[in-house]
């Protein structure tokens, strides 16, 4: 984790080194407990799945950061209960803390529970609403994303910067697959229909904090999907703006961390997907 010592702090408060510490030390325990989980529940569906791993990961965040700011707040996924109306009234209570924490501690349990590779520690810190901090850790491949409001983004230590693909047909895409079989698969679903046929290809690891944190890194071109929460988007929201990409929700509007459909790109490309995706009547 030497990239610690290459991201410079905010005003004097040591808040990234914190996440970072968080996240490292998260995601660590994690890569131990890979095939190793001994409960699992299903939260909202059965595509929405949770371990005792899941809420162990929360914990140890929750308890470090409050260790180091215990006036501030936290928001974590396992601390809310499963659907889209929890989630967003959930949000609301904290959305106004002058310092909120917003943390994923397993973005990818689906993965985890299967051992496929692909999974992360998502953890942002919001002063007023607006996000300062981002931390996406994949402790799988030892990669960590780092972005401050203002001062770039890193991994590896080195600066990010998005691809520089200016048309959809030469773009690589990535999207999910909601656990809302209701709504959001559907619209999903049919933004996937109209888009295929158009980019170069597209992906779907099953984590949006590492999608995001990609296409910072110039690995993708685009990213969007319906249905997501807080915990999923804000550290890589933060991470794509830093390295010179575009988030808004599916209709263009400024990224706040109250959207839940998402589209991000590298900029060049973004006008394009929003029209398909709105053509495609795919925007929620």
């Amino acid at each position: 984790m030497s990239d610690q010592n290459d991201i410079p702090t905010i005003g004097g408060k040591s808040f990234t080194a914190v996440a970072i510490n968080c996240a490292a030390k998260a995601g660590e325990w994690i890569k131990t407990k890979l095939g190793n989980y001994t409960s699992l529940t299903l939260k909202y569906s059965a595509q929405d799945l949770c371990t005792e791993v899941d809420k162990g990961s929360e914990m140890m965040i929750k308890n470090l950061v409050l260790t180091h700011f215990p006036h501030h707040s936290f928001l974590g996924e396992e601390g809310v209960e499963p659907g889209p109306e929890a989630s967003e009234r959930a949000l609301d209570n904290v959305r106004d803390a002058e310092y909120l924490w917003i943390v994923d501690p397993i973005d990818g349990t689906t993965n985890f529970v299967h051992g496929f590779p692909f999974f992360s520690v998502s953890i942002a810190l919001a002063h007023k609403g607006e996000v300062i901090v981002g931390v996406v850790y994949d402790p799988m491949r030892d990669e960590l994303f780092v972005a401050e409001k203002g001062k770039g983004a890193y991994v590896h230590g080195k600066r990010m910067q998005v691809s520089e693909e200016a048309a959809l047909g030469e773009s690589l895409l990535a999207t999910g697959f909601p656990a809302d079989q209701q709504f959001a698969l559907p619209l999903n679903m049919k933004g996937l229909q109209a888009l295929v046929p158009q980019v170069r290809n597209i992906r779907s690891g099953g984590s949006a904090a590492l999608h995001m944190a990609y296409l910072a890194a110039g690995r993708l071109s685009g990213f969007w999907e319906i249905g997501l929460n807080s915990w999923d988007l804000a550290a890589g929201a933060l991470l794509v703006a830093e390295s010179g990409g575009r988030v808004t929700d599916t209709k263009g509007r400024p990224y706040d961390l109250g959207v839940r459909h998402v589209v991000a790109s590298n900029g060049h490309i973004h006008a394009q997907l929003l029209s398909e995706l709105e053509k495609a009547e795919a925007v929620g």
